[in-house]
């Protein structure tokens, strides 16, 4: 056996540090965290000093199991978990769990920290071990502690005053403000029109273009001409006094040097990937993860590619400028190599947790090189990385920027810029993504040509062009991260776990890669921020997390951190559970009064999402109720769009058996009605502007399926059915997969009775594009017991019935796991 045993998180990084170490080494992977605190009230224990009360995850029991068996027999043991805080936590579960099964006793225990798996990387860590940290480890069971103390606290309060099934979290909620309250910018914003005027500028070498910087002596502002009459007038003028040309007034040569960017840390390289290659943070942590742990490299076998990707450090070690200054001379050549590297400070006190910037483990891995070992998604974040790294030791790049004033008369000028470059330097290889354009960028790369001072320059035309102002945008993927980090919310570990929360909740929508918030989740914003304003707030947030930073350094006790937090927070948590009123919390809105019945119209938010409502609980008639539609929003709709929806259910007409046909909302989604059969609607179809003939052709294709759709009837309930995905088996309220090597219409009754038995209960589920709503009751299009449906005669000619892929089963099987904990 083996005398050492060294634990690492990843079974792929286990694979690649075995082949490192040799046969006096047993690695293992922990499978990530093996403990987390009890998902239930009084896992944290206030009173007692905050007491955790942890055990083993069930998922990574067996690993436990395995990591306790080799300790038993190795003589040593090395941590070498990730060199973060989660990492010295999982290293310090893993001692807590071999001590308490007595498995230390006499046995030397390890920690091991290195941020590239290569050789050289491990081997020298191995041979310089230090301590297990409990500054980290503190650090990290406060941060736990308090997102615990938040969940569990703060849900329950948005259960019974906002809506069953919600949570909150203590860095996903001011993340979740910061979107809302950009969307209510842009709700608020109100347009303005401005007009622009530009001189085209006919110079026999080089048409171009001058843009008005002063009109009539006076320094030309956005929203000096903001109509069209007002616009043409300056325009005439200018073309009057011009005289079909423009006099050089004065040309200004400036030569400046743009700097490269510093090496890309977890939040930056989260950023580009999204800018650059449209990944998502989560998608990019993932490849991330991946090239870290090692790729197969032909002869030389798996490699770790880069550097740990989890870090907000841009320092580099001494080998990898070297190394990196070294490629540069031979790809790039002298002229890119600046006499001394460049070295960037960290802006984070606590950067020196993960000690490098992110970078290629070896600069001389080129892109080209290892592309055919790499998929297409790690082929491009790599040559993302391995071009900042470089570029980040290069030459400056030498810009030089010509400005022209160009003299119209009548006391007005034009001017017209142009940058090119002098030295391209980092550009060569690198240049880093903006998320708006500015008017730099607008003048680089355009050239001017050479002119001088009372030089006359023909005149084509001069141009008045209206715009308008527009709103904020909504934010993006990197430009949400971005915000994080200057606000100081969350760390380079939580951002894309703060992104996927917001989005598995369904706070938040991702639509054309933009963040827009649900009704549900801005009404846990606003609830949150009028009732928990302290915490939501950015700077309280951020001076948590500085606090939680300096636990991490042993500068701060944790325990008073929590009790501090902890007081105020129960207080208020109390406080709200009673004074607070649902209508209130929910952001319902009153719109007006319904012209026909004369009684208030309202919209809020319920059960299944927002919806509109005419009347009250208190009238002698029962209010009516309507879903809102695929994008409508209960913070913007208005009278007039509430009660349209109350032309649900219509009646398209008659069948030609003279049954009525009407379509509806229901809980289900949008359907057609005929007699007792329901039939979906398909996405295309739209219940508000839906036609008879089109509705009948959805009743004919439903009763096609229907006719088709028993296999065998056994007569006792139990049926072999021909579904939307393939033949299965029901017995009404049960539903059973057929085996593959199982023919449908041969399973005998016992055979079912089986399959029926081992099948698992699965809760109904319901909604569409259109919600959810009260007609879903009467609702039930995809019941299994259609024996009366099918006897019922079609309005008019079968239609050939559709078969559904059955691949799309498996889809719709795998249902969205969402947390229930306060993260």
């Amino acid at each position: 056996m083996a005398k050492n045993l060294l634990i690492v998180e990843s079974p792929a990084k286990a694979k690649t540090i075995n082949k490192y170490l040799g046969k006096d080494f047993q690695v293992l992977a922990s499978y990530g965290h093996v403990r987390d605190l009890v998902p239930k009230e009084g896992a944290v224990d206030p009173d007692h000093r905050f007491k955790m009360n942890y055990e083993v995850i069930d998922r990574n029991e067996k690993h436990v199991d395995a990591i306790a068996k080799a300790a038993k027999v190795a003589d040593s043991l090395y941590l070498a978990t990730d060199l973060d805080r989660e990492g010295e936590a999982i290293s310090w579960h893993i001692a807590e769990i071999l001590k308490s099964r007595k498995l230390l006793e006499g046995k030397t225990l390890h920690r091991v920290v290195f941020s590239e798996i290569t050789p050289r990387a491990i081997k020298e860590a191995v041979a310089n071990p230090r301590a297990l940290s409990m500054d980290l480890v503190n650090a990290q069971q406060a941060r736990r502690a308090l997102d615990y103390l938040v969940g569990f606290n703060l849900s329950p309060v948005l259960w019974r005053k906002v809506q069953r099934g919600l949570s909150a979290g203590r860095v996903q909620s001011p993340a979740l403000r910061m979107i809302v309250e950009r969307e209510e910018e842009i709700e608020a914003f109100k347009s303005r029109e401005y007009w622009t005027i530009e001189a085209d500028c006919a110079h026999p070498d080089q048409a171009f273009k001058a843009r008005l910087i002063r009109l009539r002596g006076k320094k030309f502002e956005q929203f000096d001409l903001t109509n069209e009459a007002d616009a043409h007038a300056a325009r005439d003028a200018l073309l009057r006094s011009a005289q079909g040309r423009l006099v050089v007034a004065n040309v200004e040569s400036k030569e400046r040097k743009r700097r490269p960017s510093p090496p890309f840390t977890t939040s930056t390289l989260q950023q580009e990937a999204a800018r650059k290659l449209g990944f998502s943070t989560s998608r990019t942590m993932k490849i991330a993860q991946g090239l870290y742990e090692g790729v197969a490299l032909g002869d030389e076998g798996v490699v770790g590619l880069i550097t740990y990707m989890r870090t907000d450090a841009v320092s580099l070690s001494m080998d990898a400028i070297a190394e990196l200054r070294e490629v540069i001379g031979r790809d790039y050549g002298a002229r890119a190599l600046p006499e001394q590297p460049h070295f960037y400070r960290n802006k984070s006190k606590n950067a020196q947790e993960a000690h490098e910037a992110i970078r290629p483990t070896s600069a001389l891995h080129r892109p080209r090189d290892i592309a055919h070992y790499l998929n297409d998604e790690q082929r491009k974040l790599y040559e993302l990385i391995w071009k900042r790294a470089v570029a980040s030791q290069m030459q400056h790049a030498t810009l030089n920027t010509v400005s022209v004033d160009l003299d119209a008369g009548g006391d007005s000028m034009f001017r017209a810029s142009g940058t090119t470059v002098v030295d391209p330097g980092f550009l060569a290889v690198y240049e880093e993504g903006r998320d708006a354009k500015n008017a730099e960028d607008e003048d680089e790369g355009r050239k001017l040509p050479k002119m001088a001072i009372d030089e006359a320059v023909p005149l084509a035309a001069i141009e008045a062009d209206q715009h308008f102002t527009e709103p904020p945008p909504r934010y993006s993927e990197a430009s949400l991260v971005k915000a994080l980090e200057e606000y100081g919310i969350g760390r380079p570990s939580t951002y894309a776990s703060i992104i996927q929360v917001l989005l598995n909740r369904e706070y938040v929508l991702l639509e054309s890669r933009r963040f827009r918030p649900t009704d549900v989740g801005r009404a846990v914003a606003k609830f949150l921020s009028g009732h928990f304003t302290q915490y939501v707030d950015y700077d309280f947030t951020a001076k948590l997390e500085d606090e939680l930073d300096a636990v991490s350094r042993g500068e701060e006790d944790w325990v008073p951190l929590l009790e501090k937090f902890w007081k105020p927070f129960k207080a208020t948590v109390d406080d709200k559970n009673e004074t607070v009123d649902r209508s209130e919390a929910t952001g319902a809105r009153e719109l007006g009064t319904d012209p026909k019945s004369g009684k208030p119209v309202q919209v809020r938010l319920g059960r299944y999402g927002p919806f509109a409502q005419i009347g009250t609980k208190d009238d002698e008639d029962k209010p009516k109720f309507a879903s809102l539609r695929a994008g409508q929003s209960m913070h913007t709709i208005t009278l007039e769009e509430a009660l349209e929806l109350f032309k649900l259910p219509r009646h398209l007409g008659k069948a030609d058996d003279g049954e009525d046909i009407t379509v509806g909302v229901g809980r289900f989604g949008p359907f057609v009605k005929y007699g007792s059969m329901y039939a979906s609607l398909k996405p295309e179809d739209d219940p508000y502007t839906i036609e008879l003939e089109r509705a009948l052709q959805l009743v004919r294709e439903k009763a096609e399926m229907i006719a088709n759709r028993i296999i065998k009837d056994f007569g006792n309930g139990i049926q072999v059915l021909n579904g939307r995905y393939g033949p299965y088996i029901t017995d009404g309220d049960k539903n059973a997969k057929i085996p593959k090597d199982k023919e449908p219409s041969e399973l005998t009754e016992a055979e079912c009775v089986e399959l029926l038995a081992a099948a698992p209960n699965r809760p109904k589920r319901g909604g569409g594009r259109f919600g959810k709503g009260k007609a879903a009751a009467k609702e039930k299009a995809e019941k299994p017991a259609v024996k009366k449906a099918a006897a019922k005669k079609a309005p008019a000619k079968k239609a050939a019935a559709k078969k559904a892929p059955a691949k799309k089963a498996a889809k719709k099987a795998a249902a969205k796991k969402t947390a229930a904990k306060g993260a």
